[in-house]
């Protein structure tokens, strides 16, 4: 019986979630309210924060997930064999590819990483953590191959991640779209020569 009612509620959390982000894409994340989330789920917002205990701890769960998505098409990508370097290569391009579809494109949604960003929320400081880790990862493989050298594989993937950030970066991304500056594929060889073994 517990179990059933686990279910349920995991069932519950899910949709709050779902429906939060969905109206976060239609009206605006400063203008929902957990009044207005209750309400399309027919509950009363008593029973949000049952499951939820603010605003903000919808709001966080939310980028958790968006985030954890780009997260797990990383690993996926890094855990494939063969070669390194293509790998990499699609590696960044995915997730540069990935944060614009999923902020850029969307203005209301896009407000919303722009508070999680100012708020310093602890899911986007782990979210940074972990693209910096797959991407250390990767380049340690690479290194292991020989198809990079990197004494120093920590300050490598800092490197590469900050050489990336215009691309990585959901507002700088869309700052920086009408801007002069390289393209993906011109910093991606930018940050693989830095890597490429000095013969």
């Amino acid at each position: 019986m517990a179990l059933v009612s686990e279910h349920i509620e995991v069932d519950t959390r899910d949709r709050i979630l779902e429906v939060a982000e969905r109206l976060f894409r239609q009206i605006g994340y400063q203008k929902t309210t957990v009044g207005d989330i209750a309400k399309e789920l027919r509950m009363s917002p008593a029973n949000v924060y049952r499951f939820f205990e603010s605003k903000k701890a919808i709001h966080q769960a939310v980028a958790r997930g968006l985030m954890g998505e780009v997260e797990l098409e990383a690993q996926r990508i890094v855990a494939r064999p063969g070669p390194v370097l293509p790998r990499f290569r699609e590696l960044l391009t995915t997730i540069h590819r990935m944060n614009t579809e999923r902020y850029v494109g969307d203005n209301k949604l896009h407000e919303m990483v722009a508070i999680a960003m100012e708020e310093d929320w602890d899911v986007c400081v782990a979210h940074m953590e972990c693209i910096a880790g797959v991407i250390g990862q990767m380049i340690a493989q690479g290194a292991a191959t020989g198809e990079f050298e990197a004494p120093d594989l920590q300050l490598a993937s800092l490197c590469a991640c900050t050489a990336m950030m215009r691309f990585f970066h959901p507002q700088m991304i869309a700052q920086c779209a009408t801007k002069p500056g390289p393209t993906i594929d011109q910093m991606i060889d930018f940050v693989i020569a830095g890597l490429s073994p000095r013969h």
